[in-house]
């Protein structure tokens, strides 16, 4: 049996998050079938990185699959490419030790938050940034994000019911910045250790608030010592982000 490490990429816009659910198109589900269908076989299961919400994207996510094939692993990337949806694409395939999964031996995950700094609504971007028409002070946004960077407790930062899955809210971030590239359009970046329930959703919404300041730094400081959900800002639309990059 083999243990096969798998990249894809995929615009998250059609689907409700990754993983499988009994009710709504997910990308695992169309992931699984497609494996089944190229190697006749019923549908494998495969364990993800992470679990995007619904209208996440991702750039680069990692999956891992055990199968009982010889394909090829060219074979297997240009075999899936054919058969998936214009929406997902195999970036590459390898085979693993076998005690690797893709999950439970993730280093690090860096996201990007994109945000449309435009007046007018880009239609090109539907789906794919957050709109959002007002002036950006990209210094005020960047000394916030200072802040969470290092080892916390992100309790504030995290959605309720995703708190009470989890044994700690401790995590730690390794750097979070606010740039200005192309076209108006601003990135977030934000890698680290790992993430809550929606919390670079509402990192995201935090740069945003206190850019409009609704929030102050001294707010931030007490979110992280208190928990306080209210100290932090508001969860962003799912559509500007991205799960940019998975290190192992």
């Amino acid at each position: 049996m083999r243990n096969l490490k798998v990249f894809i990429a995929y615009n998250g816009a059609a689907y409700h998050g990754f993983q499988r659910q009994d009710n709504a198109l997910t990308v695992q589900e169309v992931v699984e079938n497609s494996i089944g269908k190229l190697l006749k076989i019923p549908a494998p299961v495969i364990y993800g990185c992470s679990r995007t919400d619904t209208g996440v994207h991702a750039r680069q996510f990692c999956f891992n699959v055990h199968v009982d094939s010889r394909i090829p692993c060219e074979g297997f990337v240009k075999g899936m490419n054919t058969l998936l949806p214009p929406d997902i694409a195999v970036l590459s395939c390898e085979d693993a030790p076998e005690d690797f999964h893709a999950r439970y031996c993730t280093k690090s995950k860096e996201y990007v938050y994109l945000i449309a700094n435009t007046v007018q609504r880009d239609v090109f971007l539907q789906n794919l940034a957050y709109h959002y028409p007002y002036p950006l002070d990209l210094d005020k946004m960047n000394e916030a994000a200072r802040l969470l960077v290092g080892e916390h407790d992100f309790a504030a930062f995290c959605r309720a019911e995703g708190k009470a899955r989890m044994k700690s809210t401790v995590r730690e971030i390794y750097s979070f910045t606010a740039s200005m590239k192309e076209d108006d359009v601003c990135e977030l970046r934000i890698s680290g250790s790992g993430f809550l329930y929606n919390m670079v959703r509402i990192c995201a919404g935090t740069l945003i608030y206190i850019n409009e300041g609704k929030l102050t730094t001294d707010d931030i400081r007490r979110a992280l010592q208190t928990g306080d959900r209210s100290l932090a800002g508001k969860t962003l639309p799912p559509e500007g982000l991205y799960l940019n990059r998975v290190t192992y």
